[in-house]
């Protein structure tokens, strides 16, 4: 095994990017045969396939996800993830980074996340694929006046297009729209402050809300309360860092917000089933 360093490698977008977004289409077979998609990683943005033929073979935090076409999926930020194989695919990706979104959308990605592979219907991945060829397409008109914001503003179209397919998806009753709504808005306050606030009162005063109503509110949207995705949460980080870095588990715990070495040890013992010393040794064998 290779040799892990302190921090999970971020693929960056490449130079020739428009200031943070970079589009592609190809075909591929076999292996990836690039270092940068084949190692564990996070990408420096938020993350789209279409798969348009064939499979994907792609691991994402501990899982392998196999796309079959036609498919789509997303990869938040933070999620750690590798690509292990090609079968005859043909691919359409973009990576947009976070000031390119628009704020509802990105709203609504940071309440999808973390998803599944969507299959979708011939006419869905037509339509996919014809607003990604558009894209396409102005990405290459750089002498255009206001290329930027014409680019910007059509991968946010597509954006749209995908986050319109999930949401379809999950189809909330009425009566529950307002618990995916405050469920929604938790789980981006979550993802911006899990390694500092731990206590679910805390979540509940930055969204106006009472811990009792907050915690009824994200039970019903998710089967789970407040309490269980805080812990979730902290424990897939730790898996991660254990996994991907070789940081020691006093400091993993520190970067997680836990002065106390013994209290971690311990809630990640119960909520995995194992000491985060043996998660290690298991995971790397």
């Amino acid at each position: 095994m290779s040799k892990k360093t302190n921090h999970i490698p971020v693929n960056k977008l490449p130079e020739e990017s428009c200031r943070g977004i970079m589009m592609m289409r190809e075909s591929f077979n076999g292996s990836p045969n690039s270092e940068q998609v084949e190692r564990s990683h996070r990408d420096g943005g938020y993350t789209f396939i279409i798969q348009e033929k064939g499979k994907t073979f792609i691991e994402i935090d501990f899982q392998t996800h196999h796309i079959q076409a036609p498919a789509v999926i997303f990869i938040h930020p933070h999620q750690v993830h590798r690509v292990i194989a090609f079968e005859d695919a043909m691919i359409c990706t973009w990576i947009i980074t976070e000031e390119n979104l628009r704020p509802e959308y990105l709203s609504l990605l940071e309440g999808l996340a973390p998803v599944n592979v969507l299959p979708v219907i011939p006419d869905t991945l037509a339509i996919l694929t014809e607003t990604a060829a558009l894209c396409m397409k102005l990405s290459e008109k750089k002498t255009a006046v206001l290329y930027h914001s014409i680019l910007k503003e059509s991968v946010n179209t597509l954006v749209a297009l995908i986050i319109s397919h999930y949401l379809t998806v999950s189809q909330p009753s009425e009566h529950h729209n307002r618990f995916e709504n405050v469920t929604r808005d938790f789980k981006t306050l979550l993802e911006k402050h899990y390694k500092s606030t731990k206590n679910p009162s805390e979540y509940a005063a930055r969204l106006n809300l009472s811990p009792s109503y907050l915690n009824e509110c994200v039970k019903a949207a998710s089967g789970k309360p407040v309490s269980s995705h805080i812990q979730q949460r902290v424990v897939l980080e730790a898996k991660r860092l254990l996994y991907h870095s070789g940081k020691s588990v006093k400091e993993i715990a520190g970067e997680l917000g836990y002065n106390d070495y013994s209290y971690f040890t311990r809630l990640f013992t119960k909520v995995v089933g194992s000491s985060p010393i043996i998660f290690r040794s298991k995971n790397r064998e």
